[in-house]
């Protein structure tokens, strides 16, 4: 390996290591955001989209620690850290789908309406953008470096749209109508692609070769 492949292969693995940090920072505000004005508003759709930025944080660092290792020049085979990182995730996500499907199924039983789903709109727009942006930088490393795992965590960056675009629609939908089963009809679903996310990182633990889930579907 030339200086100067060697030199290129460190700033891009630098950027990558960047991009994780960058990604876990956010997931961590906008999961405080989320859950605070999702509890405020007694929306559900967004409170339960600020708890997936949360399990989100756990997968990121797992990919922040695979990369420390790949730009030290290890290899991006999952060592036991990353592995316990992707089972707890996936426990979490698990978690999360069930405790959503619950409250919304209370939710739908009992009528209920949030106070105002205004900052799911502008969370779901922010994310969206961000997201956007995460997306494309991961994307080019990854295939700069020809690394699956970064590519992988694009994927999850691109399912994380997808998200993004459920509170979006739930959101603006009872804003425009005042339908309250808008709301509950946007938890199933984030609880729905949360109960994928967790089936996907127990496969990954396992060591299946596949990308995050929802990847090739954004």
């Amino acid at each position: 390996m030339t200086r100067e492949t060697s030199l290129r292969l460190r700033k891009l693995y630098d950027k990558a290591a960047l991009l994780a940090l960058i990604t876990i920072s956010y997931n961590i505000v906008e999961g405080i955001v989320s859950v605070g004005f999702g509890a405020a508003d007694e929306t559900l759709s967004l409170f339960g989209f600020g708890l997936d930025s949360f399990v989100e944080v756990i997968s990121g660092v797992g990919i922040w620690h695979m990369v420390q290792r790949a730009r030290q020049g290890g290899t991006e085979d999952r060592d036991a850290f990353e592995r316990r990182a992707l089972r707890i995730t996936g426990g979490a996500f698990y978690l999360l789908a069930a405790g959503l499907v619950a409250t919304a199924g209370l939710s739908l039983y009992g009528g209920h309406r949030p106070e105002t789903t205004a900052w799911g709109i502008v969370v779901s727009l922010v994310s969206i953008s961000f997201m956007w942006l995460l997306l494309h930088h991961k994307t080019n490393v990854g295939r700069a470096l020809n690394s699956p795992a970064i590519l992988a965590d694009a994927a999850c960056s691109r399912a994380c749209l997808l998200l993004s675009a459920v509170l979006l629609a739930a959101s603006a939908g009872y804003e425009l109508t005042g339908i309250g089963w808008l709301d509950s009809l946007g938890s199933l679903a984030i609880a729905w692609l949360s109960c994928r996310e967790g089936r996907e990182a127990f496969g990954k633990a396992a060591g299946m070769a596949c990308s995050c889930t929802c990847g090739s579907n954004g």
